[in-house]
Order: structure tokens, then sequence, then C-alpha cells
């Protein structure tokens, strides 16, 4: 009958009882370091791989950083000697971001808070001093707020001020920026840090300040070049983004017919940056006088005469009466009218003069023109047309008809404009497959899988020393321990009955001892046969002795 669960722990717990006590001492101490090395097993292989989240920090970025870490609740490790901080490999990348939404690290540069502890005796030497470090230190915070830029150091050249124009020199700049890997600074980047150092300097100018990165390239003279030609990275940016456009809708408008991946198009643009501002007013010959606008008008009358009044040298002469009328045979109708009133002689002879001025509007245009920036001065298209594919045939060239159908539709997507001597080429080739191998990464060159490997073979280690310790030492040692206690009781148990059949079995050994080998192994065997428990534990005996 199987021993129950609590009868199995009784008696072991009596036969550790029965053992000696340096057995006893023995046993547990084995039995603690067992498990010691187990739990450290276990807590070594629960343990992260710990990688550099920063180095190089200023005691007050490093003080600021472990503070956020901890606010955090993130495992953190310094490094002894680099002063290093160490987290979790998988959380690195995290904690950077996260840290630098907080605006840390925030550089070993100092700002102006150097001027909150003015030392009293400061001499004018060391507060301009630590003016000229303040202001360093506040520039270098400013560039490095710059997408690109890790890091930078701005040192500064001002010279002492002098009373003489001859002795009076110019302030210089020089900026160092580290940048992050794979990033760059663009000719407006790098001249928005230009004019911002120049600015932040009474009398510097902006051709007294250099920027250099940390490979030693001098950044400026990339400026300073495509100011000259007149570009710059937007208009660049402009001209890539024209040029990509139209690619895309020819591509667009030719893939429908010929299939989609069957045609190509590049797209060269000439653009005109320059801006051109012109005025000009012209006149048109005179219009119809119906057509006409008055602007003014001025009339004069002027009369001149003695308007029938009496005129001469006052006399006899002039009172004398006039002399009979004669009529002439043939009188002009109205005649006698002013021959009888007498005056008719002197009505005629006063003058009359009328002037009349008229000023008409000009007919004039005048035009103010602006050109646009950017404007296109030319557009080249390039066009390449595979064959038509047939399943299972080789391809074939289009038709006459459809190249010409594909021209026309490449001119109209374009808007060709053959004034301004706008080109298009259209070619239909064949187009050469390329067949791309994938790029088979080993097993053990993997990434992931080398991070698995690494972890598995972790984790197998531990079970593997873990099994070794249970089973190879602890299990053999107690069963050799618990054979030794439960011997003695099973001996004395036998009582004199089996100690009996022992001593006469040694004593019969003894006594046939010289009567051969063959007498003695019957002998034994027969004694076997009839007390095999005496047997048994007698073979027992001697193992253990051995």
């Amino acid at each position: 009958m199987a021993a129950t669960p609590e009868q199995s722990f009784s008696n072991l717990a009596q036969r550790f009882n029965e053992l000696p006590n340096t057995r006893k001492f023995a046993i547990l101490v084995s039995l603690a370091a067992a498990i010691a090395l187990v739990v450290g097993l276990f807590l070594w292989a629960r343990t992260p791989d710990y990688r550099v989240l920063f180095s190089n920090l200023s005691e007050r970025d490093g003080g600021a950083v472990v503070t956020a870490l901890q606010q955090m609740n993130i495992p953190y490790k310094m490094a002894e000697g680099s002063g290093a901080i160490l987290v979790p490999a998988e959380q690195v990348y995290d904690l950077r971001f996260r840290l630098a939404s907080q605006g840390l690290p925030r550089g070993g540069a100092v700002g102006f808070e150097l001027m909150d502890n003015a030392k009293l005796g400061m001499t004018q030497f060391q507060e301009q001093v630590n003016y000229q470090r303040a202001l360093e230190g506040e520039l270098s915070r400013t560039i490095q707020s710059l997408a690109p830029v890790e890091s930078a150091r701005v040192h500064l050249a001002i010279p002492k001020p002098s009373v003489f124009i001859r002795d009076k020199q110019a302030p210089s700049a020089s900026v160092l920026v580290s940048l992050y890997p794979g990033r760059v600074l663009d000719v407006a980047q790098v001249n928005a840090i230009v004019h911002m150092v120049s600015s932040s300097v009474p009398e510097l100018t902006a051709d007294n300040v250099t920027v250099v990165d940390q490979a030693g390239r001098l950044l400026t003279a990339k400026s300073e070049a495509s100011s000259l030609k007149g570009l710059n990275a937007n208009q660049l940016d402009y001209l890539r983004e024209i040029e990509a456009y139209y690619a895309k809708r020819v591509e667009s408008i030719v893939s429908p017919i010929v299939g989609e991946g069957n045609v190509r198009a590049e797209v060269r643009a000439d653009l005109d940056f320059s801006e051109a501002e012109s005025t000009s007013e012209s006149y048109r010959p005179n219009p119809v006088p119906e057509q006409q606008a008055v602007r003014s008008r001025q009339s004069v009358q002027s009369v001149n005469g003695d308007g029938g009044q009496a005129a001469g040298i006052p006399g006899a002469l002039t009172n004398q009466p006039p002399g009979p009328a004669a009529a002439p045979l043939t009188a002009p109708p109205g005649a006698n009218a002013g021959a009888a009133t007498g005056q008719g002689q002197q009505a005629g002879t006063g003058s009359r003069r009328e002037e009349n001025t008229i000023n008409f509007e000009l007919d004039r245009t005048i035009r103010h023109v602006k050109e646009p920036l950017g404007r296109i001065k030319r557009l080249s298209v390039a066009v390449v047309v595979n064959y038509r594919q047939q399943p299972g045939q080789a391809g074939k060239p289009l038709a006459p008809e459809e190249m010409q159908q594909v021209t026309n539709l490449v001119r109209e997507a374009m808007g060709f404009n053959q004034e301004r001597g706008d080109t298009v080429n259209v070619v239909n080739a064949a187009f050469t497959e390329t067949k791309i191998e994938p790029v088979e990464i080993p097993l053990w060159k993997d990434p992931s899988n080398v991070a698995f490997a690494k972890e598995a073979l972790k984790n197998l280690l531990v079970i593997g020393l873990a099994f070794y310790l249970v089973f190879g030492v602890l299990r053999p040692l107690l069963k050799d321990w618990m054979k030794e206690t439960a011997k003695k009781p099973a001996l004395e148990a036998a009582g004199g009955q089996e100690a009996d059949l022992l001593a006469a079995f040694e004593a019969k050994l003894a006594e046939k001892e010289l009567a051969g080998y063959d007498a003695h192994l019957a002998s034994v065997r027969e004694f076997a046969k009839q007390n095999p428990k005496a047997a048994a534990d007698i073979i027992k005996e001697w193992m253990a002795k051995e």
C-alpha cells in the first residue's frame, strides 16, 4: 500500500532527526546554497540589459535627468568613471524622446543665470567676461533648439571699445554645430544662424560670422556661393516640385493607355526667378470727332465800330442834310431800306471778332506690369513608352497612330507652348526587366533572431543549472544520507536470527576458504536461496563500504 504524502514527510523528518548534527548542518547549508544559487540565476536571467542613455553630462543636467527618471519609476545605473547614465536597453529611445520633450539635457553652457550670482568686488573685466560667457551660452541654447542640431558652441570675439576710429575693430563670431546622424543644415538654416548671431551682438555683421560643423566643413561658404548665384533652398525645392508635378501629369495621362508601369517621364524646367517690374505709357492717334471728349471750351466775342452814330469833323459840312435819293433801275432787294433810314452808309463801318477754343482729352494708355517670380521659361519633356506586352509573347512596338496619340496627350498634359521653345520627345522602346533578388539575411545575423537566441540561451542555461543542482547534486546527496540512516534500523530489526545466519555464513566461508572456488560458490548460492533477505543486506553492506 502506497504511503500518503503526510506519512512520507513524517518518515523523512524522522530520518532527518536521526542524522548526526554535522550531517544536519551540511544538508541545511547545501540546501540553502542550492536555493540561493537557483534564485540568483533566475534574477540574473530577469535582469534587463542596460545601455547608455546620456554620457558626458554636466552635474546640473545629470541631476535633472536622474530626477526625471526617478519620477517616471525607471531603473537606472551610473557608470563609474565616465559618468554615463544607463537604463534598460528597450527603453533607451523612448526615454530620450520623453526627456527631450522636457528640454533635457539642456547642455553644459550657462546663460544669463550666470549674472544672478554676481559677487561683491568684481572688476569690470570680470563682469565683461561673465557677460560674454552668458551671451555665448544663450546663443548656444538657441541654436540647439533647431531640429538637426544636437549641440552647439559659440565663440565671440568682442574687441575693447575705442574712441579712435582708426583703432576701432569689428567683432566676429564662430559657431560650431554638431548635427544628429543623417541630418544636414540647408542654406536657409545656415543663413538663419548667421543672422541670429549677428543680430544678437552690437556692430556684428553677417560677414564676420563663421559656421562650421563637427566634420570641419565650412557651412557659410556654401551659403555665400548660393547667394551669389541668386538661388536658395526654397527656389530649388520649387523647381523640383514643378518638374515632379509635370512628370506625374504625363505619366497619369499615358498610363491608362499603355498600362501601369509601362511609361517613364522626365521633365526639365527652366524657371525665371528674376523680379521684373515695368511701366509703359502709350498714345493713340486722334479719334474721329464723334468719339472725342471735350475737356474745356472757351468763347471770346469782340465788336468794334460807330454803331450808326454821327462821325467826322464837326462843322457845316457834317451838318448838311442828305441829298435826294436816286433809285437805281436794278436795285438789290433790301437796298432801299438802308437808304431810307439815312444811316445805311454808316452802319457797315463797324468790325466784329469771335474766338472759340475747345480742348479735347488725350487718348493714352498707362500699363504697370510686374512679372511673377518663378515663371516658366521653357519645358523639356522626355517620355519612354514600353512595348505592348502580351501574355506568353514578346512585346510589340506601338503603332504610329498610337504613338501620335501618346505624343498629343503629352503635349496637352504639359501645356506645350512652341513660342517659348518647349520640346517633347516620345520614344517607344522595350523596357529591360531587372530582377532584384531578395537578400536573405542569415538567421544568425538577423537582429531579432539574435536577441531571441540570447534570451532563450540564458533561460536554458538557468533551467539546466537548476535541474543539475536539484537532480544531480542534492537528490543523490540526500539519497545517500538517507540510505545510511535507514541501514542501521534495518540491521537491528533483522533480529538475532539474521545476525546468527550472517555469523554462520561468515564462519562457513572461513571454514571452506581452502575448499576451492566451486565449493565456495555453491555454498553461497545455497545460503542465498535459504536466506534471501540476509543475502541482500550483506550485499548492501559491501556496497556501502566500497
